[in-house]
């Protein structure tokens, strides 16, 4: 019984870890095919393949994508060879010192990224001004900014992948080379370099998808030639398209498409080393039989209907014209729209005449009550029409001009000033 509900309850926690993982990367796939303007899966409104055609349009998005790769790739190349020197060091210098080189090397990845693309903006601009160079010199080219910038934490990715492997390695392998007459060159290019070429790949693939998805370092020293992530953030200011949702349903594709062929690769290496072990001398001296590509090998047939599935999706887009169901789309929302006018317009004829009731009611109540007497006792002093009211309107049309007599015989009348003629 505890057996039982341990499975269900590991069960239960992956699907709500896989659920929480790639739920986003499947809505937004899903809203690449969506009709709506804007990326939403719900309510749905057509099937469509515009929106990877005006992905395929936009020359910002080519332009950062172009700009991604070739950073990428200088990326991969300084960052590995940088690794790969880092670890070789790392394994043969003096171990009481290693502790502290390792501190040293690890430090750029707990560095924030905008303090490593500020650093690095700053640090070749005095570099550049020191040389005498002008502004357009390659020492303030964004893309050889960026490639420095990123492979400056990149690098220290790069020299834990291959720090695994090397201690892995025999280093009497190395020493019976010497001893053989190899030189050191000889010895690293045909015995250690070839066992290091897995975790090469390794890293060189994470060093790529690093400097591919990097913003902070990044946003600071491109320049000119802004990378894919850059252009998204500007264009995410503005307002987003489902385009940038087919951009998703790319990555994602091929990402997957990458790693069931790498998977299934795998799977034939092991069926192949298998059969070999397997193997009795004759058939080790003649042909092993190996199984087919397929046979036991569950990435192989994912793989075929990936595959399968992205050309009837690319012959479906061909062909598919979604027009009519978005101009379908369109009327109702008109209708819809002219509903919500109407509905709106009648609230507001039953506000007005509720609120022309109430008018009408409060004036009748005001008429029958008597108008309130300001005879207080004090001779109408506090009366408000003793400023101004009816009898002084009355009064204005026979009211005689004022009197400048003051009590003062008329000293300060202003026609007394003037002399008579």
């Amino acid at each position: 019984m505890n057996n039982s509900f341990l499975r269900v309850s590991i069960w239960v926690y992956l699907v709500i870890f896989f659920l929480y993982l790639l739920g986003p990367l499947v809505i937004m796939s899903v809203t690449a095919f969506n009709s709506s303007a804007f990326p939403r899966m719900t309510p749905w409104e057509c099937l469509t393949f515009q929106w990877f055609g005006e992905l395929f349009q936009d020359q910002r998005i080519l332009n950062g994508i172009k700009n991604s790769l070739i950073i990428g790739a200088g990326t991969v190349i300084l960052s590995v060879a940088m690794g790969l020197a880092g670890a070789l060091m790392l394994t043969q210098i003096w171990p009481k010192l290693r502790a502290t080189y390792y501190t040293i090397i690890i430090a750029p990845i707990l560095i924030p990224g905008v303090v490593l693309g500020i650093s690095t903006l700053v640090f070749w601009d005095r570099i550049n001004r020191m040389l005498g160079l002008g502004a357009d010199s390659f020492l303030s080219n964004g893309i050889f900014l960026t490639v420095i910038g990123q492979s400056t934490f990149i690098a220290s990715y790069c020299m834990l992948v291959l720090v695994a492997r090397l201690q892995r390695y025999d280093v009497a392998l190395t020493e019976a080379a010497l001893d053989l007459g190899a030189t050191h060159a000889q010895a690293f290019r045909k015995i250690l370099l070839p066992f290091m070429r897995p975790a090469i790949a390794s890293a060189a693939v994470l060093a790529f998808l690093a400097s591919f998805e990097n913003y902070n370092t990044t946003t600071f020293t491109f320049g000119e030639y802004p990378t894919l992530t850059i252009e998204l953030a500007q264009k995410v200011r503005y307002g987003i398209t489902p385009a940038i949702s087919a951009l998703a349903f790319i990555i994602v594709a091929l990402t997957v498409f990458f790693a069931l062929l790498n998977e299934a690769k795998l799977k034939r290496q092991e069926l192949v080393a298998a059969a070999r072990k397997s193997a009795t001398v004759e058939e080790l001296a003649g042909k092993i039989k190996v199984p087919s590509f397929f046979a036991g090998n569950m990435a192989a047939v994912l793989l075929v209907v990936f595959a399968v599935a992205t050309i009837t999706v690319v012959g479906t887009a061909t062909a598919y014209n979604p027009g009519q169901c978005i101009a379908n789309v369109k009327e109702q929302k008109r209708l819809e729209a002219e509903q919500r006018i109407q509905e709106l317009r009648k609230q507001r004829e039953e506000q007005r005449k509720k609120r022309e009731a109430e008018e009408a009611e409060q004036g009748g109540a005001q008429q029958s009550t008597p108008k309130p007497s300001n005879n207080s006792g004090f001779g109408n002093v506090f009366a408000p029409n003793t400023l101004g009211g009816d009898a002084e309107e009355e009064s204005s049309d026979t009211e005689t001009p004022p009197s400048n007599n003051g009590g003062f015989g008329g000293v300060f009348d202003p026609n007394s000033l003037q002399t008579d003629q």
